[in-house]
């Protein structure tokens, strides 16, 4: 599959949230710590109800929490 398509701006939103660390993010949203670090790094693509559950912790709307980088994917598969 190659690199992640989705980045995202979590670390940025834990360090202005008083600096919440990523074991509090992992506590709040159900998971463990090891996974909020793979999505920091972009190893690994949440679901979309993780993904949620991660923008409310923040109390922002989904798509200041994540983004889709489609890129050349998309003009590759168009054609």
């Amino acid at each position: 599959m190659g690199k992640c398509l989705i980045k995202n701006n979590i670390r940025k939103l834990r360090f202005m949230a008083d600096e919440l660390t990523q074991q509090e993010l992992a506590d709040r949203t159900g998971v463990t710590r090891q996974t909020i670090m793979a999505i920091e790094n972009g190893k690994y693509s949440p679901t979309l109800e993780l993904a949620f559950k991660i923008a409310l912790v923040f109390e922002v709307p989904l798509n200041e929490v994540f983004s889709y980088d489609a890129g050349e994917e998309i003009t590759k598969s168009e054609k």
